[in-house]
């Protein structure tokens, strides 16, 4: 039998999508690869059903990239509920205890100082990280608890951090990827002696990309009633978008052919080592990606196909 021809358009760019409460990513995803009849999508990493904000939807050739976005830096704005631990670490579990509140503002800023910088986490066992190839929440929801190894992340920078009432505390956090913020406050509740959970967690950027461009379903779906696919498809941003705050480095038309057949190439206006995002000089076109070699060479690392 002949390979099953995909369905849907073959439509190429990065959404930034703005994910409502409730709604898993993967669904996300598939009511925005419904909305753009798109032939191929994929998400940037997970947020949870509790969460909402910044998804970035990856369409078409786009989902090469899409790693990239995994690998970036995220924005979060968080409350958390002060006395209260659950399973999971948010407000959608179950409680597991309750403890009396009384901390000052004073004593949450201290607290909060003391994540700064490089941290070590342990994941929850609610967390999607695979233990054997099975989700720790699978195993979770079994009455299963295995051992997690620590994972370090780096926070950035913990600013606007306010009690709203005597056991609600609110923050915004800058953080490397792999983060979760669902441990972050289970820490910040063990450390002021009362524990706490997340109530409500948005995310406000993921890379390059400001929460001033995202959209939601229900703004897409009235821009769509409006213009239809032309109005949706003027939407989406430039594959390279992705890695636009990467070094950029542009090539002459013969060096941009032999790259584009898979080919390390060299040119003089480059960075000396790393990864860099490669245009084709005489048209401003975005290629793709690479990286350099121990002998100045550029060697392709992910491409746009033409």
């Amino acid at each position: 039998m002949g390979k099953r021809r995909r369905g849907g358009r073959n439509l190429n760019g990065i959404l930034l999508l703005d994910k409502a409460d409730g709604v898993t990513s993967n669904g996300a995803l598939q009511m925005a690869k419904k909305m753009f009849a798109a032939a191929k999508a994929g998400h940037t990493g997970s947020l949870d059903p509790l969460a909402t904000g910044m998804l970035p939807i990856c369409f078409g050739e786009a989902t090469k990239f899409s790693q990239f976005l995994l690998d970036a830096d995220k924005r979060y704005q968080v409350t958390a509920q002060l006395g209260v631990t659950t399973e999971t670490g948010d407000a959608d579990g179950e409680v597991v205890e309750t403890r009396p509140v009384a901390v000052s503002e004073a004593q949450v800023l201290a607290a909060l100082d003391r994540f700064l910088g490089e941290i070590e986490q342990i994941p929850s066992m609610y967390s999607a990280i695979k233990h054997n190839g099975t989700p720790l929440y699978k195993l979770a929801r079994e009455g299963i608890t295995v051992e997690r190894q620590p994972r370090r992340v780096t926070i950035h920078e913990i600013k606007d951090a306010r009690l709203e009432s005597e056991d609600r505390v609110s923050f915004e956090v800058a953080c490397t990827k792999g983060t979760y913020v669902r441990s972050l406050v289970e820490d910040l509740g063990a450390a002021l002696g009362c524990g706490g959970h997340v109530v409500v967690l948005r995310r406000l950027s993921a890379g390059p990309y400001p929460q001033e461009r995202m959209l939601t379903l229900e703004q897409l779906g009235e821009i769509k009633a409006e213009g239809g696919f032309e109005a949706i498809d003027e939407l989406l941003l430039p594959l390279s978008t992705s890695v636009a705050d990467w070094p950029r480095v542009a090539l002459g038309d013969n060096a941009a052919f032999y790259l584009r057949q898979g080919q390390p190439v060299m040119t003089s206006d480059r960075p000396m080592d790393g990864w860099v995002s490669v245009y084709q000089a005489s048209t401003d076109e975005f290629l793709g990606v690479g990286e350099i070699l121990e002998d100045g060479r550029i060697a392709p690392r992910r491409l746009v196909s033409d």
